[in-house]
């Protein structure tokens, strides 16, 4: 079931996700050759706590860190760890919150120092094709406009969507309907009302979309070692376009 939220619902949701863009923003800002992952997992769930609020997925499933730190070829949900960055690195890190009831979610995908041109062209693409997504979510439209949109941007570039993993609903739950895969048919799927509120998080990556699970259970790596990108947004569907409600 999709849960529609009221106007009141959507400005504490708006509050979840200004504190996630805040702590990203400190984050990526942090992220520079010689920093720790586990240094910037610290920094995320400290400010988290200090404004009030629960670091989302600490706990979540049994994941056991506030920040999932996905490092090059890492896809998705990777672990902080102790080792520091280096020159070229390319940093996935995703947050979220709970905050007086709800959820607030965001990912962003940094390049520390500088990286090659091809993790340059490979975030740029990433961070369009959520501006694409993001732009058909408006009421009257089809989810799949959404993902269509998403998956044109990329493939567009020369790159591959990732199939595994899709963006979701979130309100109350971290994870509720419907589904938002990045790939898909325009003016398939279910119809955008307004009220709802999607986490929408192209996964891209360098080479093919296939990916796999590392033995932690968690840490989702590209079979063929190339480099993924993700970039995440919270948006509510409005009668006269999108709300993004994890902008700082």
């Amino acid at each position: 079931m999709i849960i529609i939220k009221s106007s009141a619902e959507l400005e504490i949701m708006r509050r979840a996700g200004r504190l996630v863009g805040r702590v990203l923003q400190a984050v990526a800002n942090a992220a520079k050759p010689g920093a720790t992952t586990a240094e910037l997992d610290q920094m995320a769930e400290q400010m988290c706590r200090a404004e009030g609020a629960l670091p989302a997925f600490k706990g979540y499933r049994g994941y056991p860190y506030s920040l999932c730190c996905s490092l090059n070829h890492e896809v998705v949900h990777g672990f902080p760890r102790k080792e520091p960055l280096r020159e070229g690195d390319l940093l996935s890190v995703d947050f979220g919150v709970l905050l007086d009831g709800f959820y607030g979610d965001s990912a962003l995908t940094v390049a520390v120092g500088e990286v090659s041109p091809e993790a340059r062209a490979l975030i740029d693409a990433t961070r369009r094709s959520l501006e694409a997504g993001i732009a058909q979510c408006r009421a009257g439209n089809r989810l799949g406009d959404v993902s269509h949109a998403i998956q044109q941007v990329v493939e567009g570039a020369g790159f591959s969507v990732v199939r595994q993993f899709v963006g979701h609903g979130i309100g109350r739950g971290l994870h509720e309907e419907p589904q938002v895969p990045n790939w898909g048919e325009a003016g398939r799927g279910v119809k955008l009302k307004p009220g709802m509120v999607l986490a929408i998080e192209p996964m891209v990556n360098a080479g093919g979309y296939e990916v796999k699970v590392l033995k932690d259970g968690w840490t989702a790596v590209t079979v063929d070692g190339k480099l993924s990108a993700h970039f995440e947004h919270t948006v509510a569907v409005g009668e006269d376009g999108p709300r993004i409600l994890s902008l700082t």
